[in-house]
C-alpha cells in the first residue's frame, strides 16, 4: 500500500511563493505518475501538474510559467514549486500516485491534502 504525506502548505502573499512536497512511502518514483491537484471551495478538483516516470511534465494552462513540478527518486519525493501566487491559486492541494495496473499495488493514491491561501 502506497501512503503519501504533503507538506509545506500555509499562508502566502500575492506574488510570493510556496514549495509543496510530495513523499511516498517507497521506491515508486521511477515507474508512477505523480500528480498534484487542487480544489478551491465550491469549485471541481483539476489538475494543476503531472510529472511521468521518465521526468517529463505538464501543467495547467493556470499554472504555466509560475509552477514547475520536479521530483527526487532518491528521497521518493514530488515537489511543487508556486511562484508568483495569485489569490485564485488559493485551494487544498493533494498529490495522486498513478501506478499502471498490471505492477504490483497498481492504482491511484491520494494524499490527505495541504492547504494553500493567497492573500490579495
Amino acid at each position: 500500500q502506497v501512503q503519501l504525506v504533503e507538506s509545506g502548505g500555509g499562508l502566502a502573499q500575492a506574488g510570493g511563493s510556496l514549495r509543496l512536497s510530495c513523499a511516498a512511502s517507497g521506491s515508486i518514483l521511477v515507474f508512477a505518475t505523480i500528480s498534484w491537484y487542487r480544489q478551491a471551495p465550491g469549485k471541481q478538483r483539476e489538475l494543476v501538474a503531472r510529472i511521468f516516470s521518465g521526468g517529463s511534465t505538464n501543467y495547467a494552462d493556470s499554472v504555466k510559467g509560475r509552477f514547475t513540478i520536479s521530483k527526487d527518486n532518491a528521497r521518493n519525493t514530488v515537489y511543487l514549486q508556486m511562484n508568483s501566487l495569485k489569490p485564485e491559486d488559493t485551494a487544498v492541494y493533494s498529490c495522486n500516485a498513478h501506478i499502471l495496473s498490471y505492477r504490483p499495488g497498481g492504482g491511484d493514491y491520494w494524499g490527505q491534502g495541504t492547504q494553500v491561501t493567497v492573500s490579495s
